[in-house]
């Protein structure tokens, strides 16, 4: 199993996902997106199954710098915006395979340890 995290190691809760899945001996690929944006099509599968506001970190400052609290763009507008900005991205971005979370989702992630648990090959089956 290998997650791919986005975030930036400033975040505490970007630093709360990567220590979930650290303490639970998971691979993670970290993607900082101080370093590197992720790509219009990586942002285009979080707004697809979660729709582009909820990808917006309208709390933060960076938000508020630009001016955008009166903003009112299309999905693809915004996910424009954020791949060429992405200190406005509500972090951390996870993925496995083609599930996605948003922000801290610790019970989603248990299952996706669980759902991986389950289809490990050569996992001894307890029997009932």
């Amino acid at each position: 199993m290998e997650v791919q995290i986005f975030g930036t190691k400033k975040d505490s809760d970007t630093r709360k996902a990567l220590r979930f899945f650290s303490e639970r001996r998971i691979r993670v690929h970290f993607v900082d997106l101080q370093e590197r944006a992720a790509s219009p099509g990586e942002l285009k599968r979080f707004a697809q199954k979660f729709g582009a506001d909820a990808l917006i970190a309208r709390t933060g400052s960076r938000f508020a710098e630009r001016g955008l609290g009166a903003a009112r763009y299309s999905d693809e507008r915004w996910v424009e915006l954020l791949a060429g900005d992405p200190m406005l991205l509500r972090v951390p971005l996870a993925r496995w395979q083609q599930r996605l979370t948003i922000g801290l989702d610790e019970a989603a992630w248990k299952e996706w340890i669980a759902a991986d648990a389950s289809t490990a090959p050569g996992q001894a089956r307890s029997k009932a």
